[in-house]
């Protein structure tokens, strides 16, 4: 919902800061002050391109701001976070901020809270907030698809549209699945390939623990002999083979302590230290032996651990990885020929898989299809009933099917829609977008929006000039349309014509004065006795007779 506007150097505006509620809000005001300024704006903050034009004479740049509250427009507040443009902050998540700047050279700048955006992602945000209703250029409702929006929101076919997005997405994640492996062609050298790569790293253990395992059983062999002069030398050493023992020296130190460790406590401490260095020696020594055992010289070991080794460093120079890699470089071949293998059976289930994703996306089609030609024919009637009471009798609303191929899965279904309108008897049906009156548009508009109770997404909806060409019961009906439409939506309507100002919830006027010898246009909102007044300036003129003061307390008490 717009909350505010602010307008600088706007046009024949010097500056103005509207704020707006819910509800239908009407502007009025005499012929050439510039009712429609605020449409402009609208525009101009929707993306419309700018030329140097709106800027005010004399001004070196116009300013336009618009403040949206966005509690009732979550496709609004989608679309921001997917663009990034919400700082995050859950207060400002629900508003919305939209500012643009028109130089007098004719260049324009855009921001959307603060952060600069392009005209084309102006024209999506507010695409998400707003419709204008009156200029073919600014009609959200003269595009196919919201047309499309319209009608499946009236139908209420959100849960059919689902199952149809859900198989058109299964059919397409089918068909790309079959693209992929198509694209790889022949498989058949590349299997050939792997399997002879894969052979290749499966003849030796490569885990990182069996490499360690290899690399010290290589040193070991490589070192043979000098571990076992080393060992046998110790052994020798420890074990009184050169010289006295070792064990037998301490025993003896043991014994001579323990016969004076009664004068002294602290040796029986010693004792205890020299007891366990024993039992140390003896296990070292029973270590030393089992090694010894273990080891022998034995060239031909030592050759196959050299060749062993060798092949891991030339599968590692092969593979373009280091040999603490080649586990996992080998399990991905192994993945990789698994895919393969399972390719060419799975090609030839694909096709019957797609066929059968089409029949269920054709099926839920279909569904969809037939909910949306029984809510068009609702939709038409209503429509067309409306647009009789708003003064086009004879005319008529239909709703055109076009049927889409089944070529390729559409997430949207089987057909596309346009609207076609008859605004006077006789007259062929055609396009919506190709009805040339601004005035029977925007009339038209209001018919199918009130018909479809206001159930498309966008929460503003501005109809400019909706009262051309109409008066009497004619404007009190759409008056009351426009009223019953701002029950549901905010509806912002610029009009000349009194039966509709009346049936407001807010009024605002736009008046004209010179100052200096320039036009400048003002906005003010209205109280009850400005209201009052405006409508009676609306029914009698210039001057403000006593009848035409009766008749604008009339229009009002009947609203009320």
């Amino acid at each position: 919902m717009l909350s505010h506007l602010s307008l600088k150097q706007f046009a024949v505006v010097d500056a103005a800061d509207l704020a707006f509620g819910p509800g239908l809000t009407v502007i009025s005001g005499e012929t050439g002050a510039g009712k429609s300024l605020l449409v402009d704006a609208l525009g101009l903050l929707s993306g419309v391109r700018a030329d140097s034009g709106v800027v005010r004479h004399g001004a070196d740049r116009a300013e336009l701001v618009g403040e949206f509250d966005l509690s009732d427009a979550p496709l609004a507040r989608e679309w921001l976070r997917e663009q990034e443009l919400d700082d995050g902050d859950e207060t400002d998540a629900v508003r919305c901020i939209v500012r643009r700047i028109v130089r007098a050279d004719g260049g324009s700048r855009a921001w959307v809270n603060g952060s600069p955006v392009t005209l084309t992602q102006l024209g999506d945000l507010a695409g998400r907030l707003a419709e204008i209703h009156g200029q073919h250029e600014h009609q959200a409702l003269m595009a196919r698809p919201s047309q499309l929006a319209l009608l499946d929101a009236f139908g209420r076919t959100d849960a059919l549209r689902a199952e149809v997005a859900a198989a058109a997405r299964r059919w397409t994640s089918l068909l790309r699945e079959r693209d992929a492996l198509q694209a790889r062609g022949d498989v058949t050298e590349r299997i050939e390939w792997l399997t002879h790569q894969h052979a290749e790293l499966e003849r030796d253990a490569l885990e990182p623990e069996a490499l360690a395992k290899l690399l010290a059983e290589h040193r070991r062999h490589g070192h043979a002999s000098d571990l076992i002069s080393a060992c046998e030398l110790a052994a020798a050493r420890l074990g009184g083979e050169e010289g006295p023992s070792v064990s037998r020296t301490v025993q003896q130190a043991r014994n001579e302590l323990q016969r004076v460790t009664e004068h002294e406590p602290r040796l029986g401490e010693v004792d205890a230290m020299l007891d366990n260095a024993v039992i140390q020696l003896d296990e070292a020594l029973a270590l030393l032996d089992r090694v010894r055992s273990d080891l022998d010289l034995d060239p031909a070991s030592l050759e196959a651990l050299d060749r062993q080794l060798g092949r891991v460093h030339e599968l590692a120079r092969k593979h373009r990885v280091t040999p603490e890699n080649l586990a996992a470089r080998r399990d991905e071949i192994a993945s990789e020929l698994e895919e393969l293998a399972g390719a060419t059976t799975r090609l030839e289930t694909l096709d019957a898989d797609i066929a059968r994703a089409r029949d269920a996306w054709r099926a839920a089609a279909d569904r969809l299809g037939a909910a949306r030609r029984s809510a068009a024919q609702e939709l038409s009637t209503s429509t067309t009933a409306i647009i009789a009471e708003l003064g086009m009798g004879g005319g008529r609303f239909d709703i055109e099917f076009e049927a889409l191929g089944d070529e390729r899965p559409d997430p949207n279904g089987a057909e596309r829609v346009e609207f076609l309108v008859a605004a006077n008897p006789g007259q062929p049906a055609r396009a919506l977008r190709k009805v040339a009156s601004g005035g029977e548009l925007s009339r038209i508009s209001l018919a199918i929006e009130v018909a479809s109770l206001g159930l498309d997404a966008v929460p503003t909806m501005v109809f400019d000039e909706v009262d051309t060409g109409i008066g009497g019961a004619v404007a009190h009906i759409v008056g009351q349309k426009l009223r019953a439409l701002g029950a549901r939506r905010q509806v912002l309507c610029v009009t000349h014509l009194p039966q509709v100002a009346a049936h407001g919830h807010a009024h605002y006027r736009v008046s004209k004065s010179a100052q200096a010898g320039v036009t400048v246009s003002a906005v003010q909102v209205l109280d009850g006795r400005q209201r009052e007044e405006e409508i009676a300036r609306m029914i009698g003129g210039v001057e403000l007779t006593r009848e035409a003061r009766a008749a604008a307390k009339r229009l009002l008490a009947d609203v009320d």
